[in-house]
């Protein structure tokens, strides 16, 4: 069963026992695959940030870390999972087998980056990237930066920009509350149309993002 998993994912292992103990599930006992699950997360992720680092040159951060996350969300695991009958490589016991683990979308995700994590260790970063890519080419092809929905500040300024004025400005008003529960009150001001919105948030980030939202509000309201 490893060896032909290892066909369907495109890799074969120096050290078969990495394979298994990636798919060996939690209700099998002491032994299973949350410690390389664990790891492969991390390398998943890196693989991942690299590849759409270089991809869209021209993303922003936000954008970047939108992308990202559709690729390291639990469906998408589970989609790619799926992809390669994962489920039915599995080592599962009674009580998880019953349930339907093999196909339950935590449990398919969780052996994906624990199968990626072994190969990490059997061969490092280079081929695990190589490998993750190549399951996820599917996936990477479906990204599409111009349906990222912006947030309201970057909205704002693209909105006002567009219409030749000049772009808004934030200001901190007040804040209150203890140190560990700050609440920040925070004034957008546009010039064209003039207007002033306020926005309140845990954070100056999150008043600010309020702010831009209720100013994007009335604008389109005109």
């Amino acid at each position: 069963m490893g060896s032909n998993l290892a066909k369907r994912i495109g890799y074969e292992f120096s050290d078969p026992s990495l394979l298994e103990a990636a798919l060996r599930h939690r209700s099998l006992g002491a032994r299973h695959n949350e410690r390389l699950e664990f790891l492969g997360d991390s390398v998943l992720g890196l693989a991942v940030s690299e590849m759409l680092f270089g991809k869209y040159p021209s993303a922003s951060e936000g954008e970047l870390t939108q992308l990202r996350a559709r690729l390291v969300r639990q469906a998408t695991l589970a989609t790619v999972a799926r992809s390669i009958d994962l489920g039915r490589a599995l080592q599962l016991g009674p009580s998880a087998g019953r349930s339907g683990g093999s196909d339950r979308a935590s449990i398919l995700a969780d052996a994906l980056e624990a199968i990626i994590a072994a190969i990490f260790f059997d061969a490092g970063f280079e081929e695990a990237k190589r490998v993750t890519l190549s399951l996820f080419v599917d996936e990477i092809q479906k990204l599409d930066t111009e349906t990222i929905e912006k947030d309201p500040k970057t909205q704002l300024q693209e909105l006002l920009q567009s219409q030749g004025n000049c772009p808004p400005s934030y200001e901190v008003v007040s804040t209150s509350g203890q140190p560990h529960q700050r609440e920040f009150t925070v004034h957008c001001r546009i010039d064209t149309p003039e207007s002033i919105t306020e926005g309140r948030g845990a954070s100056r980030k999150v008043a600010e993002q309020q702010a831009a939202s209720k100013a994007l509000e009335k604008i389109r309201k005109v």
